[in-house]
């Protein structure tokens, strides 16, 4: 595949140090069957204890574990070519968005069922996953904020959350609230202006000013449980098939976009592959059909 004349990437990061070791480390044999991959970056062992200084999982291992997939990422940027990272949890994130860090200014559209902004204490169980766009914005435990002694990984400015619905959820929990200055669509602001009229104007905000590009992360929650049930934390709604296409349509027809990610979707309730060939079908039409290659749908390239 290519996108803008540049060679996608595959980057396989079956890490589940965020979360637990439920069957997302299987997401990147489940997806793009027959594709070349541009490397893998395996996880240290995953250990179920709670930090206790942090009060989150596997605190050291996910840090060095976004090193290095960092590297991972960046050597992909560096070659001109197109990261899509195959998770994995969400904390795989960090890597994803060091890799950016590490080369300048730079936004993040964030797709999913829940806006992940948790603080350890609200967190039941210490999961980053649950944490990740709180701990990328600078909030958390100095060990997974401040990378590298880099900071946050993003400013609050740079940030577009899209198509959550877990506010009734995360509120009665006791999640922290998203600050003013990002950016957030819920479902409901999605389907006021449809799907592709809302990623228009996340776009149009991402790439409005100094950022270099925008990253795109998607944990596959965003879609409506009834036909993405392989998830480990469902939740009743979400986007149709066709407004995810709209959507990666839309964010990856841009020039500035300048890698994507996939989590949370777990084979292991997939027993008959189904979901995961609709799954791979729309990441390929929303990595192929837009309209800045000069040509019809599906004229950036194919395998």
């Amino acid at each position: 595949m290519a996108l803008f004349g540049r060679e996608v990437a595959i980057i396989e990061a079956p890490s589940v140090l965020g979360l637990r070791p439920s069957g997302v480390q299987d997401l990147p044999a489940a997806l793009f069957h027959g594709a070349a991959r541009a490397g893998r970056v395996e996880a240290p062992a995953y250990d179920p204890r709670r930090d206790a200084e942090t009060g989150v999982l596997n605190p050291v291992g996910i840090a060095r574990y976004s090193v290095r997939l960092a590297d991972a990422v960046g050597s992909a940027l560096d070659a001109g070519r197109f990261p899509l990272v195959l998770g994995g949890d969400c904390s795989i994130l960090l890597g994803n968005l060091l890799a950016l860090r590490r080369r300048g200014r730079h936004g993040l559209l964030f797709l999913d069922g829940h806006t992940d902004f948790y603080q350890p204490a609200a967190e039941p169980t210490g999961e980053v996953a649950s944490m990740e766009l709180a701990l990328a914005t600078g909030r958390g435990p100095r060990l997974l904020t401040d990378l590298e002694g880099r900071g946050p990984l993003l400013r609050d400015e740079d940030v577009v959350v899209f198509g959550f619905r877990d506010a009734a959820e995360s509120s009665a929990a006791g999640m922290q609230p998203l600050p003013p200055q990002l950016h957030a669509v819920d479902l409901d602001g999605v389907r006021a202006v449809g799907a592709a009229e809302a990623a228009r104007r996340a776009v149009d905000r991402l790439t409005d000013g100094e950022r270099a590009g925008y990253w795109v992360h998607l944990d596959v929650d965003v879609l409506d449980d009834a036909i993405m049930p392989a998830v480990d934390y469902r939740i009743p709604g979400g986007l149709s098939w066709s407004e995810l296409e709209d959507v990666l349509t839309t964010a990856l027809d841009h020039e500035r976009a300048v890698g994507l990610d996939v989590t949370i979707f777990n084979p292991r309730l997939d027993p008959d592959g189904t979901i995961a060939a609709r799954l791979t079908e729309c990441l390929r039409r929303g990595l192929t059909q837009g309209k800045r290659s000069g040509g019809p749908p599906g004229a950036r390239g194919s395998e």
